[in-house]
């Protein structure tokens, strides 16, 4: 009875953590475009938060950290189509999912996707507005992308999803 019912029960907190994640990368980027004005700054203006970050407004036309660039319209509507199939996809296999750890996968690229997708339907162009390039790394390591909530919970995603691969290696 007990295992039927967390059956049931990590399909529906992973789609509501999927829909948690849509709502803190679209308030996040509208806190930052609209509330911080930087939806009218120029390209690249870095604005300095602490010294190892700044708000950098950069548009992402392409996929993560920059990749597969879409030069015109139709392109940006392949990515929103592609973004959703990859959703529609997860969705169907987190109704099957009998993990946290895999359902808390799921969630986290499924949100960060339609984050994305969302902003290129309405703006063109992913908004991505986190900078820690001034980090200091060791070993003369760099970081120079510009992301965003989303591009962090998809991130974070494909972790946890390869971590769970490995410790279910028999599923």
């Amino acid at each position: 009875m007990f295992q039927r019912r967390r059956t049931r029960l990590i399909p529906m907190v992973g789609f509501g953590l999927a829909i948690l994640i849509v709502a803190l990368d679209q308030a996040s980027k509208a806190w930052v475009l609209y509330g911080l004005d930087l939806i009218n700054q120029p390209a690249g203006q870095r604005d300095e938060v602490f010294s190892f970050f700044h708000l950098t407004m950069v548009w992402n036309r392409g996929i993560s950290f920059g990749f597969l660039q879409a030069q015109a319209i139709w392109q940006s509507w392949l990515l929103i189509a592609f973004s959703l199939g990859v959703t529609g996809l997860l969705g169907v296999w987190m109704l099957k999912a009998g993990r946290w750890l895999q359902a808390t996968a799921y969630a986290l690229i499924m949100g960060g996707a339609v984050g994305n997708a969302i902003d290129r339907a309405i703006y063109g162009a992913v908004a991505d507005f986190l900078d820690f390039s001034s980090l200091p790394l060791p070993f003369g390591f760099s970081f120079s992308w510009v992301f965003n909530v989303a591009d962090i919970c998809i991130n974070i995603g494909v972790v946890v999803l390869i971590i769970d691969l490995l410790l279910n290696e028999r599923d």
